[in-house]
């Protein structure tokens, strides 16, 4: 970025243009070409950093209808990969044949400032069971983990939490990545990261769009489901940088973990949580099966976790690690899963914001063998009873969990969306059982209404957080840093 070039010339920025030097002269400097002045994204052309008003442009109302279906089966995604050398500047848009067309005029609805009401017929899918089912892998060898005592730590004291910020907007229209340009990305969620290998983070998003965006929530065409960016930018202090997304076709980045797109069926497949054991890397998702169940909800048929061994090109579901949602209560729905020792940690609630948080562990070669996890208990680590006897650690009300284990401190650390104090709120922990801190907001609804999120990125330091949120009126990805001491 160029504050960071003039700062370290000894040159101090002081707002658009304005340079001091360090004999305190003043000059206003020409604009650098493809380089940020004050506003959310990198170039000469972006705004000053403004949320998109509650009182959103348009309004598109889903009306549901039955309809009766049969199950097509598993889902498929376009296996195609395709490698792109983009241009090191933001602001030169590599595709403007698929990302420019004609400016649009304001409506009428615009110009009175009244939203525009859309409504989109949308079948409920009633679905007999697919007559052709697909052959199964055989499972893994059944474990018969021990029972084992596992008490927990004393109460660490609720963090103090202090400047927080936001720092950058990652991704659509007008952000650091230009990501609507570069991958037809305008509208995305989540940013979960993980180190993907040394020297990388991977980034994973949630229900994406591209043409036609209009907020409130990720309505728009070219939908899908997931996607992934990798990242090697350490300095956070002004966002993160992607390196590259993973790609289906020119500027195009690419749905990784299919889903059925059929509502009461399977409307959509989303990334929680991933971590790499050497060479292969792991991501915790979620099969969703409506988002139209109890108002602030959702339902899922069944937690499960993918795999992929030529890093995140192409991903596998596995089909057998799989928590399935029996009645709508079964926990490990959305999972947080940290590697630590010998063993991965999988945090997890069921398919709500609204419940406390379970624990299980596994050890290291046997993260696909569900038969092999063991759940915190009441002080034991026991796989009798299986998840149904997994105790909270942390009650809720939780939604989007993010865990890490903060190496440098050796401390447990934990985000994630409280509703009832409408708040992302931060607990610290000496172990992953507890017991944990009391929960302190980072950021809540009062500064930026319809957030949620609030995943950790792993390089974050000392006392310094950094996380991404979202924000369902603005539905796109921004990175938020915290003092939390």
């Amino acid at each position: 970025m160029a504050k960071r070039l003039l700062a370290a010339a000894g040159v101090a920025v002081f707002g658009a243009g304005v340079l001091v030097g360090a004999d305190g002269a003043i000059a206003i400097a020409d604009p650098v070409p493809g380089t940020g002045i004050p506003g959310i994204g990198p170039c000469l052309t972006d705004p000053e950093p403004v949320h998109e008003s509650l009182i959103p442009k348009t309004l598109e109302v889903p009306i549901n209808y039955p309809a009766v279906t049969v199950d097509p089966g598993p889902a498929k995604v376009n296996p195609t990969r395709v490698k792109m050398e983009l241009p090191s500047d933001p602001c030169v848009n590599p595709c403007p044949d698929l990302t420019d067309g004609p400016p649009t005029p304001p409506s009428v609805f615009e110009q009175l400032g009244i939203p525009r009401l859309i409504l989109r017929p949308q079948p409920f899918n009633f679905a007999f069971p697919n007559p052709n089912p697909e052959q199964q892998p055989p499972a893994p060898e059944p474990a018969d983990p021990v029972t084992e005592p596992a008490p927990q730590s004393p109460a660490r004291p609720a963090p103090v939490v202090s400047q927080v910020r936001e720092v950058a907007k990652l991704t659509g229209a007008h952000s650091i990545n230009r990501t609507d340009k570069r991958w037809q990305v305008q509208g995305t969620d989540l940013g979960i990261f993980w180190e993907s290998k040394p020297g990388e983070v991977a980034i994973a998003f949630g229900d994406t769009v591209g043409a036609n965006f209009h907020p409130p929530g990720g309505f728009g065409d070219d939908w899908r489901s997931n996607l992934l960016a990798f990242s090697s930018d350490r300095d956070l202090t002004d966002g993160v940088t992607f390196d590259r997304m993973v790609t289906d076709s020119r500027c195009h980045a690419a749905e990784l973990l299919g889903s059925k797109k059929l509502d009461n069926v399977e409307i959509t497949t989303i990334p929680t949580s991933g971590f790499a054991l050497g060479d292969r890397q792991y991501m915790s998702y979620m099969s969703i099966r409506t988002w139209n169940s109890v108002p602030g909800t959702f339902f899922t048929n069944y937690g499960g976790i993918a795999y992929s061994d030529d890093g995140g090109e192409h991903w596998i579901k596995d089909a057998h690690a799989k928590w399935d949602n029996i009645f709508g209560l079964s926990s490990f729905q959305v999972s947080a899963m940290v590697p630590q020792g010998d063993y991965v940690y999988m945090f997890g609630t069921p398919s709500t914001r609204l419940a406390a948080v379970g624990l299980a562990r596994v050890p290291k070669d046997q993260v696909l063998n569900p038969t092999a996890y063991q759940y915190w208990s009441d002080g034991t680590w026991t796989s009798v009873g299986g998840h149904k006897s997994a105790t909270p650690v942390v009650e809720g009300p939780a939604g989007e969990l993010s865990v890490r284990y903060d190496a440098a401190r050796n401390r447990w650390q934990m985000s994630y969306l409280d509703t009832s104090k409408a708040a992302i709120v931060v607990r610290e922990s000496d172990s992953p059982q507890g017991v944990w801190s009391p929960g302190t907001p980072t950021v809540s609804a009062l500064q930026f209404p319809e957030l949620y999120g609030g995943f950790i990125h792993p390089w974050s330091e000392g006392n310094d957080m950094y996380f991404t949120m979202s924000t369902w009126n603005d539905y796109n990805v921004y990175l938020m840093g915290a003092r939390v001491e």
